[in-house]
Formats: structure tokens, C-alpha cells, sequence
């Protein structure tokens, strides 16, 4: 958080950050055989340099898929006939290099040669041959670290980059604009997969949590410029982007990435507390303060009547006894209207392992199931869940928005919001947290984005 020196005047406290959209998942055409995916061939979709190892062929495999998915959708979506990449793919070993493997151009081609060893640590795509290259050493420990669908994005993000080479990068020059619409091209691609179009991968639901996971480490440095020439994006950034692709489609993609779009990555400034992160007790006493506020604006408008704020306590150990808290580390109590939190299991941790804004996000949850609950809305159900997740996103864009400057004098520090996504990446999946609830972890980071961007109109309250 950042701690302000002086004070602003207010502004409505339920204005909305916005940003455009437009519908058209792609449906694809491919033929996946009737046993499932299998692999292509070296012969059929060479690799220049790849090996016989298992990433080698995983790599190859989503190569292929995305060229089958290119091939429909690019004359659908830009309007020309789609061109395979002309320079081919290159795959390179960092802990076990043979030069011999490779043309005397190296990687790439005559006039934009890149040495072998030069690709170590990287996947990139070089606009000047048309070429894909990655290093598979690399590859292998994303699939280690993150799951093995993680390999396949990384794919797609540079096959995306491959595409801004025929439709055009960002006439602004930006790279924040072209990195996150390649995720976004990534999250088209993805969603084709799910549906069952590719004919050499697969995707299970969960795989998804694991890959929105690994975004926290393709994410830029929390406080880098977002204007800097190799700048990708926030974590919200990224995940945002690849959520847009895999729910909205490739129009989206296409469409939502102009000079317009929005950007939550800042630099850090002098008044960032201990970069960025606030002590506990003041995220205690400003979470406190703040949540009223914005309910006691929403809340007429949305349903009628004025709202009555519930109590906020803190436990240790054992919920209070009270009808769907046992065994809880959060939630909200109806018979004396309080939103408890584990102290000791999780708001400590959560602080410490992630940081303030994970706080926040855990007092905003079990509120939100309050106001539902005020409003004679169910609160233990999916939907409540969803619901209160996308609630949580709204509130905490009002923090964004500097909404509530003149209530506690601080206001949102870069990295706030990717430690909401992170809080509920690693708890909001957990049964102490949402019981009984079948959303993953990359449905409630939707659902929190939804609220983000969309507002009360996205979570389901009519506003």
C-alpha cells in the first residue's frame, strides 16, 4: 500500500474501471483422432535441433496443434489467408549443446543470426526469419515447477507473436501492449484445446490453475516500468489477458488491445510503504474502514434499503461456534453478523507468505457473503462464492481507483492486485476457505478479474 501525504477530495465510491470487449470464441476444425490426441511425427512437423526427449515431442506436439489452429482461424478473424511460419522451429539443449546440430545460420537465418547458446533460458520469436526457437532444458523445468500444460502457452504466446507479425504489433510501440495480447492469442488457443479440437494435445480443468500459476513467474519484477521496452505486464496483466483469450475469444484479442487498454503494472514511487507492502494492523484498520464505505454507497442502489455493516473478528484456532463455521478459516456467521478470520492458519500467512493486499482480499470475501446474505441472497452455495469473489474484485478496483484516498489516506501500491490473485490461487481453493464449492482456482481469478473490470453488473447484483 501506499501511504499518502496528504489528502483528496472524494469521488463516487461505486465508479467502475472499464475496459472493452468483444465476443467470438474460436470453435476450431481440427480432427482429433477418435482415441484421443496422439503424436506428430519429426517428419511431419520437423524441429530443427530437437531431441528424442518427452518435452522435445510435447513441444512438437503444440507446435503442430497451433498451426492447425492458426490455419482456421486467421483468414476468420484477420481476413487473410493464414502463412506457416517461414524460417521453422528450433529447439536447443542449454545443459547439453551440439553446435553440430544446427545450419551455419545458426539459429534463425542469414542477416539475423542468434547463436545456440544464446537461446539458454529463453523462447522467443524472431520476426526478422519466422522463427520460433526455445530452449527445452527451459521448457523442462516450467513443466517441473508449474505442470506440463504450462509448456504448451509458451508455446502459443510466441506462435501469438508469430501472428503480430502478419496483422501487426501495437502501432504504439508499446511491448506491454503486444506481450499481453500474445497471451491473450494463448488463451484463445487454450480454450480450443479444451474443447477437444487439437489432434496432438489434451487439457484437464486443473491443468489451468497450475498454468495461471506459472504466469507469477513469466510476470515482470513487481514496481518495473510498464512503459520499458521489454515490459510483459503485471501478474493481474498477464492472467487478465489469457483470461480474455480463453473466455471471450480470438474478436476479443483482436479488438481489447488498442492504446486504450488498461494496465494495473506502475513503478514504485518514493511514498511506497517497504515496497508496497503496509503493516498488518493498518491493512486491518484500512480494510475496515473502506469496506462500509463502499457497501454503504453500493448497497441502496443495488437493492434497496441502507446497509448494516457487520462486524469484523479475528480467531485463533477454532471458528466460534455458530452454524457452518466449524472447521473454517474464514466465513460469515448470520446469527450474530460477523466475518470471522483465522488469525493464525490464515491471515498471518497469507500476510507474510504473499502480502497486504492478501489480507485485504480475505477480509473482503467473507463480507461480501454479508451483503449477499443482508440482501436475501444465498451464501454457501457456488454461486454465493463466485458472486462474493467477484464482489471482492469490484471493491478492490475502488482502491485502484483511488476511490478511497480521503477515507484512510492510502492508496493501492503496484503488485496489490497480483497478491489478491495469488491469495486466491493458494487459498481460495482450499475447503477451509470455500467449502462445498467446485470452482478452481482459475475460475475464481475469472470471477475476481469480472468484478475487476466489469463491476457489480459481472457478479451477479444487477448494478
Amino acid at each position: 500500500m501506499r501511504q499518502l501525504l496528504h489528502r483528496v477530495a472524494p469521488v463516487v465510491v461505486a465508479a467502475l474501471v472499464l475496459t472493452g470487449c468483444a465476443a467470438g470464441t474460436v470453435r476450431g476444425q481440427a480432427t482429433p483422432p477418435d482415441d484421443g490426441p496422439t503424436d506428430v511425427t519429426a517428419g511431419e512437423f520437423p524441429v530443427t535441433g530437437a531431441g528424442d526427449e518427452p518435452i522435445d515431442q510435447f513441444a512438437r506436439n503444440a507446435l503442430a496443434d497451433l498451426d492447425a489452429f492458426w490455419a482456421q482461424a486467421y483468414p476468420e478473424y484477420f481476413g487473410e489467408e493464414y502463412t506457416p511460419l517461414a524460417g521453422g522451429y528450433f529447439s536447443v539443449d542449454s545443459e547439453a549443446l551440439d553446435e553440430s546440430a544446427y545450419p551455419g545460420t545458426g539459429i534463425g537465418c542469414e542477416g539475423s543470426y542468434t547463436a545456440p547458446e544464446d537461446v539458454a533460458g529463453n523462447a522467443f520469436y524472431d520476426p526478422t526469419c519466422d522463427v520460433i526457437a526455445y530452449d527445452r532444458a527451459l521448457l523442462q523445468e516450467l513443466s517441473d515447477d508449474y505442470g506440463r500444460f504450462l509448456v504448451p502457452v509458451v508455446m502459443a504466446h510466441e506462435f501469438g507473436h508469430a501472428m503480430q507479425g502478419r496483422f501487426g504489433f501495437a502501432e504504439s510501440g508499446r511491448s506491454i501492449q503486444d506481450e499481453t495480447q500474445a497471451d491473450c492469442l494463448a488463451g484463445a488457443w487454450t480454450r480450443w484445446v479444451a474443447d477437444g479440437r487439437a489432434a496432438h494435445l489434451s487439457l484437464r480443468e486443473p491443468e489451468l490453475d497450475d498454468v495461471v500459476r506459472g504466469f507469477l513467474l513469466l510476470r515482470d519484477d513487481v514496481g518495473s516500468d510498464p512503459d520499458d521496452v521489454e515490459a510483459h505486464g503485471s501478474y493481474f496483466d498477464r492472467v487478465s489477458a489469457f483470461y480474455d483469450g480463453f473466455e471471450r475469444g480470438l474478436g476479443t484479442c483482436r479488438d481489447a488491445f488498442g492504446a486504450d487498454r488498461l494496465f494495473t503494472a506502475a513503478a514504485f514511487t518514493p511514498t511506497d510503504l517497504d515496497q508496497g507492502n503496509a503493516d498488518f494492523a493498518d491493512i486491518v484498520d484500512w480494510v475496515g474502514a473502506t469496506l462500509p464505505v463502499f457497501w454503504g454507497e453500493v448497497f441502496p442502489a443495488a437493492f434497496g434499503g441502507e446497509f448494516e455493516e457487520p462486524e469484523i473478528a479475528g480467531f485463533v484456532g477454532s471458528a466460534p461456534g455458530c452454524d457452518g463455521l466449524d472447521g473454517r478459516d474464514l466465513g460469515y456467521c448470520a446469527d450474530d453478523r460477523t466475518v470471522y478470520i483465522d488469525e493464525t492458519d490464515l491471515a498471518v500467512p497469507a500476510y507474510d507468505e504473499i502480502g497486504d493486499f492478501a489480507l485485504a482480499t480475505a477480509m473482503a470475501l467473507p463480507y461480501a457473503l454479508a451483503v449477499r446474505d443482508q440482501a436475501g441472497l444465498t451464501v454457501d452455495d457456488g454461486e454465493a462464492t463466485r458472486s462474493a469473489v467477484c464482489l471482492t474484485g469490484w471493491y478492490q478496483a475502488q482502491w485502484y481507483n483511488a476511490e478511497f484516498s480521503d477515507v484512510v489516506g492510502a492508496e493501492i501500491s503496484p503488485g496489490d492486485l497480483d497478491e489478491a490473485v495469488q491469495f486466491l490461487l493458494r487459498y481460495g481453493v482450499e475447503d477451509e476457505v470455500f467449502p462445498g464449492t467446485d470452482a478452481s482456482g482459475f475460475e475464481l481469478v475469472g470471477a475476481f478479474r469480472n468484478g475487476f473490470l466489469d463491476g457489480g453488473a459481472a457478479c451477479g447484483i444487477g448494478v
